[in-house]
């Protein structure tokens, strides 16, 4: 049982237990107090900080239980959490950005999903064959390439890079959508020449895939790209270094960058929005354990989520306790 239904039966329960103990059944736990994190893949940052989220709210916020369920990723995540299947959804920005203004993939399709936070940047991984002779992107026409996932993040960046270069996502490559873990098995099989990814550092996945196995795989630099996309979808983008450290590569590679959100929908009750910001910030530290990624954001910083609007209750906490 899932989504919905396994919701309805939770909060009936809920609904039941509040009523033989005396309580007031007139104001159950949103939702009966399941809170479900649509993250992404399993071996992705999303996943691994979406289940230490949901071990922090179910440990501090009373009245409720949160676990995280692995996806397709950003596009996936915000119609669920629209539709009311999910509550709270980790999304790159541009994707959001387009869901609150019903563009892209939510073309004349506005999505109801308010900001929590602003956290982390997900940096693009395009990861090719050391032999597979790219020596730059142009050299991407014409080879086997995943683009992440369907409906995710990567999938839509991916599609915006090759076409601000030139390359067109649909005939131009011979283009497959995988999960990143079917994505890093058919690279290792050589059944690919080439895939992209958006994530934090370290994406296990990726540090997997290129620690496995030295000087097999190379690191694409993309920053000759950001004016095209720039001129076409304006500062949501922006550029940065990824260190030689963080996959033990020969040299830091210059690349794409952007921001990623928490996203809840917008008929959130304001108090939960607040509790649910007021628990990622009061715990942070131990959710720095986790991933280092979640110390790349602050209380100033996780405010400034424009576009996307911030959820009443998140913007009361930054206001209140900023």
């Amino acid at each position: 049982m899932t989504g919905r239904p396994r919701r309805l039966v939770a909060a009936l329960l809920a609904v039941a237990l509040l009523v033989g103990c005396g309580g007031n059944a007139e104001t159950p736990a949103w939702h009966g107090g399941r809170i479900f994190l649509a993250t992404g893949n399993t071996t992705g940052v999303y996943y691994q900080l979406g289940g230490g989220y949901a071990d922090l709210i179910t440990r501090h916020l009373p009245g409720y239980e949160a676990r995280a369920e692995p996806t397709g990723a950003s596009v996936e995540n915000i119609t669920r959490v629209a539709g009311g299947d999910m509550e709270i959804a980790f999304s790159l920005a541009d994707t959001a950005a387009d869901a609150v203004n019903g563009r892209g993939a939510f073309d004349r399709q506005p999505q109801p999903v308010r900001a929590l936070a602003r956290v982390y940047s997900n940096y693009t991984h395009v990861i090719v064959r050391a032999d597979g002779k790219i020596r730059s992107f142009a050299d991407l026409r014409g080879k086997r390439i995943s683009t992440g996932s369907p409906k995710s993040g990567t999938d839509i960046i991916a599609g915006r890079l090759l076409t601000a270069g030139g390359i067109n996502p649909d005939r131009d490559i011979k283009r497959v959508n995988l999960s990143l873990p079917e994505t890093v098995k058919r690279m290792r099989a050589n059944t690919l020449d080439a895939m992209f990814f958006s994530g934090g550092l370290p994406t296990p996945g990726v540090k997997d895939l290129l620690s496995a196995a030295p000087g097999t795989f190379r690191l694409l630099p993309l920053t000759e790209l950001i004016e095209p996309l720039g001129a076409r979808y304006g500062s949501v983008y922006t550029t940065a270094t990824l260190p030689k450290e963080v996959y033990g590569t020969p040299e830091p590679t210059p690349t794409i960058t952007v921001a990623n959100v928490i996203l809840v929908a917008a008929d959130m009750p304001d108090q939960l929005a607040y509790d649910l910001t007021r628990v990622l910030f009061t715990w942070q530290g131990e959710l720095v354990q986790v991933h280092p990624e979640a110390a790349n954001f602050t209380r100033s910083s996780a405010a400034l989520t424009d576009p996307i609007p911030l959820h009443p209750g998140a913007a009361r906490f930054y206001r209140d306790d900023g």
